[in-house]
Formats: C-alpha cells, sequence, structure tokens
C-alpha cells in the first residue's frame, strides 16, 4: 500500500495518524516520518512501523492492526 492508501484507510476508519501511533506504542513523529518517506524503513522501529500500517511484508505481519 501506499502512503495515500493507507491514509485514505485510516480517515474511513476514523482513526488519526497520532491515535494510531498511540495505539501501537510509536512515537507520533516516527509514523508521519514513515508515511512521508522520510524514514527509509529497512530495519528497526521505522521497518515495524511500515509492516504494521501495511507499507511492506514483514515475518508474521499484522497489517493495519487496529
Amino acid at each position: 500500500m501506499t502512503s495515500e492508501q493507507i491514509k485514505t484507510r485510516l480517515r474511513r476508519q476514523g482513526i488519526t495518524l497520532t491515535q494510531w501511533a498511540k495505539d501501537h506504542g510509536y512515537p507520533r513523529a516516527d509514523v508521519y516520518r514513515v508515511l512521508n518517506g522520510q524514514y527509509k524503513c529497512h530495519y528497526g522501529r521505522a521497518h515495524e512501523i511500515a509492516v504494521k500500517l501495511g507499507m511492506k511484508a514483514g515475518a508474521g505481519s499484522d497489517q493495519m492492526a487496529a
């Protein structure tokens, strides 16, 4: 999924990016940086965020868990 598709999906669900970040225990700024392409998301927290959002496939990914 692209970042725009993810933002649209969250909007349809009535969830803000800030709320998604809080619900999943990530800093709000990191979620925004992942979605805006400021992080490469190859490993670490940024990769975890990208996998959970559905931007990347990951081992045992629980994509878009809300």
